[in-house]
């Protein structure tokens, strides 16, 4: 295993941890945390350095530009799952939040497809 490899897992991990940790002493502070966007920053660092120099900026910019898009058929399980889970209980909350983002990224990429964006 690379050097690269175990720092990413390494990031990765204590970025969950973070998250975790913090949310036992403060649902609110827990949530901004995680809502904030280390991961897709992060991974911005790892593409642009790891890219060929030549591509290194289109790439990254099509990062941030898919992110973008894809974050927003995810927005809806957020503000469901409270209700989903006082109904059929948290597995229950967790899979209707994956059906629910499957939904919507199906529906994203149709309506997408409408106006000529490739997803």
């Amino acid at each position: 295993m690379t050097t690269k490899l175990i720092i990413k897992y390494l990031l990765s991990a204590l970025i969950i941890t973070l998250v975790s940790e913090t949310v036992k002493r403060s649902d609110k502070a827990g949530a901004l945390i995680a809502a904030l966007p280390f991961v897709s920053i992060i991974t911005l660092f790892w593409v642009y350095y790891e890219s060929d120099p030549a591509t290194r900026d289109q790439k990254t910019a099509d990062h941030m530009w898919y992110i973008f898009w894809y974050v927003l058929p995810t927005l809806p399980m957020f503000l469901l799952f409270p209700a989903m889970q006082r109904a059929w209980g948290f597995y229950g909350a967790v899979g209707g939040s994956a059906v629910l983002t499957i939904v919507l990224f199906a529906v994203l990429k149709t309506i997408a497809g409408r106006f000529g964006l490739a997803l």
